[in-house]
């Protein structure tokens, strides 16, 4: 579909010298962006490049400081979600914001006005998401619903209001290719009435494919705007980051020593609608990096919850490491192993955000590895020069970006945070890591250097454990793919005999033997 002249003369919505500061600290400085009617338009830039500040003052969220958003060439001031809402601006976010113990219906029912009926939501919702392909019965509780469900009904919940401009915010990121390509051909029925999409993504394939526009920010201000159909994965990166992102490069090992074995383990759910892993074995050598794929919540969490040790099992030889039985030794004891962990959740869990960056390195280090860091005898002291050195070096070589010597963890944004966490758990050397959605939400350039780090920590002889939702990743990374789906994990496959159709029915649950690859048992 072609934009007309007219439909550009006259933008659905424009902003203009849009800037919000942060003290003096300006997060978007004299932002200007058009958005026609009947357009998917891609917002791109670095993790920190200003894209959440300024989808948030178009939602309401935030106040600009300076500049002037139109709406059909009218003035306007978006004062809340609400108001955004009612101007007919709709918002997905990324994470998204569901009551589990409630049905679909009732939490459509949150957001729209108390006085309609429950019963009459559920009837507009079921008709307006089989209208547009998104299937849902608004009875079923969130709960028992798959991630790619669950977003169904972040997007129908925002068509009920009928939006004329809808922000997406990673969209794809929990999705199989398969939902993907339902969603993007929901996205241009959506254009093909009219209707305007914002369409924020790392996924630059995804990108070309689907956006007619491209405006790129990179700290806080536009730096490009172009066709993405006329663009490469790569020069849309450089226009990001103002370089060349460096290629991932992966060279086959011969597999050593078995440093991590699996052993029919089950696990039963800590939690009403958490997943409980079943039978689960799996073997990861030195040289190897096994990728676990699998849309969220699939029991990704809970094994790795049993694979670093934050939840012990009964069995102790039902996980070895090094060919130490720890199903019952804690963190600590399996990282005095050689191993090393790095969680999904990098606030909070990954990191203590009000705590500088030596004291969450010094915190993440084992008793024997604390010791570098120690001085005197019986009471020793920590030697916190020695600890901000160490600090210094995680963020030269993973160039973290960063305000200051020995910043809190906190003021990092999300990407430079992760690349200090997964820095932190490489300049150990472990000899095996293991690691949930490593480059979760960073940027292109962010994520090349984290890959290459993981291929390369194997290369030198460790074993890689990668959990990940991104299939551009697994088959980056990977030397060997399993999946996993309702806590069963499948046998591992050579990544170079898969296809992303292939992955993307294992993830979907679908096992059938006749359309698979063969699965490797021995290393």
């Amino acid at each position: 579909m072609t934009l007309s002249e007219d439909a550009l003369a006259v933008p659905l919505l424009s902003v203009r010298g849009l800037t919000k500061l942060f003290g003096s600290f300006a997060a978007c400085s004299q932002i200007d962006l058009d958005i026609a009617p009947g357009e998917i338009h891609a917002l791109l830039g670095e993790n920190g490049a200003g894209k959440s500040t300024l989808v948030k003052m178009l939602f309401g969220v935030l106040q600009p400081s300076a500049g002037q958003i139109l709406w059909n060439g009218q003035s306007v001031a978006i004062g809340s979600p609400g108001e955004a809402r009612t101007l007919g601006v709709g918002m997905v976010f990324q994470h998204f914001s569901l009551f589990e113990a409630l049905t679909v219906g009732e939490n459509i029912a949150l957001s729209l006005d108390p006085k309609i009926s429950l019963a009459q939501i559920s009837d507009e919702a079921a008709s307006l998401s089989k209208a547009y392909g998104l299937p849902l019965d608004p009875k079923a509780h969130v709960a028992d619903l798959s991630v790619g469900e669950r977003q169904r009904i972040e997007i129908v919940r925002a068509l009920l209001q009928n939006p004329k401009l809808i922000i997406l915010d990673e969209p794809t990121s929990v999705l199989t290719p398969q939902e993907a390509d339902r969603l993007f051909e929901t996205l241009f029925k959506l254009r093909d009435e009219g209707r305007s999409v914002l369409y924020i993504s790392h996924r630059l394939e995804e990108v070309r494919r689907i956006c007619t526009r491209a405006t790129v920010l990179r700290h806080g201000k536009v730096t490009g705007a172009c066709d993405p159909r006329q663009e490469t994965p790569a020069s849309l990166a450089r226009m990001m980051v103002g370089a060349d992102i460096a290629e991932v490069h992966r060279d086959n090992i011969p597999a050593g020593e078995v440093r991590l074995e699996i052993k029919d383990l089950s696990v039963p759910s800590r939690t009403p609608f958490g997943v409980s892993l079943k039978d689960i074995s799996m073997r990861v050598c030195a040289g190897e990096v096994l990728a676990i794929a699998g849309v969220a919540g699939n029991g990704q969490g809970e094994l790795f919850d049993a694979l670093s040790g934050e939840h012990t099992v009964p069995q102790a030889d039902a996980i070895r490491i090094r060919g130490r039985g720890v199903g019952q030794t804690g963190i600590n004891g399996r990282r005095l192993l050689g191993a090393g962990f790095v969680p999904e959740e990098r606030h909070g869990h990954g990191a203590v955000t009000g705590m500088p960056l030596s004291d969450n390195l010094l915190l993440a280090r084992s008793q024997s590895d604390r010791k570098a860091f120690l001085a005197g005898g019986l009471f020793s002291v920590i030697r916190h020069g020695a600890v901000r050195t160490a600090a210094r070096r995680v963020c030269q070589v993973m160039d973290v970006r960063k305000s200051g010597d020995d910043p809190a963890a906190g003021a990092l944004s999300g990407g430079n945070l992760q690349k200090f966490i997964v820095g932190r758990e490489l300049d150990r050397q472990p000899a095996l890591l293991i690691v949930n959605q490593p480059t979760w939400g960073v940027d292109a350039g962010a994520a090349s250097r984290i890959r290459q780090a993981l291929i390369d920590l194997a290369k030198a002889g460790s074993a890689v454990v990668v959990i990940s939702q991104d299939l551009d990743e697994i088959f980056e990374v990977a030397t060997n793919i399993a999946v996993i789906s309702e806590g069963r994990l499948s046998d591992p496959y050579p990544a170079g005999t898969l296809t992303l159709e292939h992955v993307g029915l294992l993830m979907g649950g679908i096992h059938d033997k006749h359309s698979q690859p063969e699965a490797t048992h021995a290393h």
